[in-house]
């Protein structure tokens, strides 16, 4: 039982006011909810002390093993040129590959360019990799150029060359990755965190059933598959929505994981200048962005996994992706979410809400990226990051990170998109800033209610009166999943 608890966000509207209440839990379900006091308590007790609870929360877009091994990378999202780049990764310690790794690089804020004669002469014969902020570009050296098998006139590597570094780099170790993922999740329940979907760029129908035969119950997990693996997942009769374990998992961990959908990159970012738009970067009078996959082919992946009973998550960025990937939805009845929707035309805000298609958005990224739509899209005509926009049309919004493209911390996402702001600066675009309880319902898969889980977090004041930096830096008491407590402080 949660003794003395006053619900905040979906949940709320079922009581006569704002009085705590006694949540009762039976079987890992909200079995009642009673004034305190009012039923005598059963089992365990955590005493709320007439503190708010709100459902538990979910980020809807992790790269797991690449945000859990970010803790052992050099960080270089304070870096301001290539030359300060190359410098710092020229006294960072091997990891025990031989690999030196740094990653969050933001080289379009860069005066000077990233050059390889540049990285050589400070790394010398270490091998040594700089990952983007966004993923989407890596910077090698000359070694690491000659241990990986590719060439680049100036040693970055973009899009699916890219892709393909981060997963040998996530790949080195397994053991060492798994060890991290559960580290990585025992910080996240410590910010209320109850599920995620997994995006790593792996076969993780293995993965995750490993993690939970080793003891790892600090989340629930949704994963998906990738167009390369498709026939793999088909084989194995993969379902999106299943619950998913291995023969071996001990009981405590049933019911953690789950299939999650068909992941497809059609474009690339605005960080690395490949967000495929209808109109140039500027600057740039030849760069529109790339569609990675072909509309056509886009339409026959859709197919295949809508017919296999997989969702898809369709990553568009620009919004001639957004475009192309609603098309693909319309034509192949797909269900399923677009990832990002950074730039979205005015016409297609209904298009999604009429085709079901929910939009998972990353709100800290409208504010990591402003000064880059300001600069590199400042002649686009679509809307930069519409998230009222979306929910006004009818769209049903879920919040992810992308992390570790930004931190795994939902408030951070609800404090985005309620402020617009994250310093000193007006809010961004104010006209897209959403509601708490807009916020708040795109960060959650349940309600505090009986019948719904037992997820739920204990937080440090009301989310509706906080002010902008306490909801962002939200202190979360306990995080309680499935009736089990995974954070206490």
């Amino acid at each position: 039982m949660i003794r003395s608890a006053r619900i905040a966000g979906p949940g709320r509207e079922f009581l006569l006011s704002d009085e705590p209440v006694d949540i009762h839990i039976d079987g890992g379900v909200i079995s009642d909810i009673a004034p305190t006091g009012a039923l005598p308590a059963r089992g365990d007790v955590l005493d709320a002390g007439g503190g708010w609870v709100v459902p538990g929360l979910w980020d809807n877009h992790v790269h797991t093993v690449q945000w859990a091994l970010a803790a052992e990378r050099e960080p270089l999202g304070d870096v301001g040129s290539a030359a300060e780049a190359a410098g710092r990764m020229s006294s960072v310690v091997p990891l025990p590959d031989g690999r030196r790794v740094g990653s969050g690089f933001r080289d379009a804020l860069w005066a000077d360019a990233p050059r390889l004669e540049l990285l050589d002469s400070r790394t010398g014969e270490e091998p040594t990799y700089l990952i983007n902020a966004d993923v989407h570009s890596v910077w090698l050296n000359s070694s690491a150029l000659r241990r990986e098998g590719f060439s680049s006139p100036d040693g970055m590597l973009r899009e699916e060359d890219a892709f393909e570094i981060s997963r040998r780099l996530n790949a080195a170790d397994p053991d060492r990755g798994d060890r991290a993922v559960h580290r990585a999740g025992e910080q996240a329940a410590a910010r209320g965190v109850t599920g995620l979907v997994d995006f790593d760029m792996a076969w993780n129908a293995d993965a995750w059933p490993r993690r939970v035969a080793a003891g790892f119950a600090a989340h629930r997990v949704e994963f998906a598959v990738y167009p390369f693996d498709l026939d793999r997942a088909i084989t194995a009769g993969l379902r999106t929505g299943e619950f998913h374990q291995s023969s071996d998992a001990p009981a405590d961990g049933a019911g953690l994981v789950r299939v999650g959908p068909l992941k497809v990159i059609t474009d690339g970012s605005l960080g690395t200048r490949t967000a495929a738009c209808s109109r140039p970067y500027a600057g740039q009078e030849a760069n529109f962005g790339v569609l990675n996959v072909a509309p056509e082919e886009l339409v026959e992946l859709l197919v295949r996994a809508t017919g296999a009973g997989l969702s898809a998550a369709v990553h568009a960025i620009g919004d001639r992706a957004a475009t192309t990937a609603l098309d693909a939805f319309t034509v192949s009845g797909a269900t399923g979410t677009i990832e990002h929707a950074q730039l979205v035309r005015h016409a297609d805000l209904a298009r999604f809400a009429r085709l079901g298609v929910i939009a998972s958005v990353q709100p800290q990224h409208a504010l990591d990226d402003r000064d880059l739509v300001d600069g590199y899209w400042d002649r686009q005509t679509a809307m930069g990051y519409p998230l009222a926009s979306l929910r006004r049309a009818g769209v049903e919004l879920r919040f992810g990170s992308d992390a570790p493209v930004a931190p795994l911390d939902p408030w951070q996402a609800i404090a985005a998109a309620v402020t617009r702001t994250d310093d000193i600066r007006e809010p961004w675009h104010p006209e897209e800033r959403l509601s708490v309880d807009e916020a708040l319902q795109a960060s959650m898969r349940s309600s505090v209610r009986p019948g719904e889980p037992a997820d739920i977090v204990l937080c440090d004041a009301d989310p509706h009166t906080a002010p902008a930096a306490a909801l962002r830096g939200m202190g979360v008491s306990a995080t309680v999943l499935a009736g089990r407590i995974t954070h206490l402080s």
